[in-house]
C-alpha cells in the first residue's frame, strides 16, 4: 500500500469523524494521495433513492487544491422524472463504479478555511436541494 502524505490522513480522518457511521474506502494513487468513497451518505426525497455513496480524489497538494470533481451513485433519477440537471453528468466510472459526476468547483475557496470534509457536505447539501435548472 502506497503511503499518503499527511494532509491527505487528516482529511481522511477528517471525513470519518463528519460521516459517523459511514464506510470510507480508500485506494492510494500512488503519489501521496488517494481516492475515497463514503458510503451511505442520505439524500432527499427528490431522487428515487435515499442514499448514496460520494466519492472524490484527494491529491497530495492538499489543503490548498480543491476536490474536483466528485461523484455520486450512477443510477441516481429523479422522482419527478426530470433530467438530473446542470452540474450534474450522468455516465462517468469512478473507481469501477457507475458514477454520475457533480460538478460543484469551489473558485474562490480559502484553502485555510474549506475542509475536504465541508466540501463533500457541501455537494451533498446541494445535490439534496437541486432543482434540475
Amino acid at each position: 500500500m502506497s503511503t499518503l502524505v499527511a494532509t491527505v490522513e487528516t482529511a481522511i480522518e477528517e471525513l470519518r469523524a463528519t460521516f459517523l457511521g459511514a464506510e470510507i474506502t480508500i485506494s492510494p494513487d500512488g503519489t501521496g494521495g488517494a481516492r475515497v468513497i463514503v458510503s451511505p451518505v442520505p439524500l432527499s426525497e427528490i431522487y428515487r433513492v435515499s442514499e448514496t455513496w460520494i466519492g472524490g480524489h484527494l491529491v497530495a497538494l492538499l489543503p490548498y487544491a480543491d476536490v474536483y470533481p466528485l461523484f455520486v451513485r450512477g443510477d441516481l433519477q429523479r422522482v419527478d422524472g426530470k433530467p438530473l440537471g446542470v452540474g450534474l453528468g450522468p455516465g462517468h466510472v469512478f473507481e469501477g463504479r457507475a458514477a454520475v459526476q457533480a460538478s460543484r468547483r469551489s473558485n474562490k475557496r480559502d484553502a485555510t478555511i474549506e475542509t475536504v470534509g465541508m466540501k463533500f457536505l457541501k455537494v451533498l447539501t446541494w445535490l439534496q436541494t437541486h432543482t434540475g435548472g
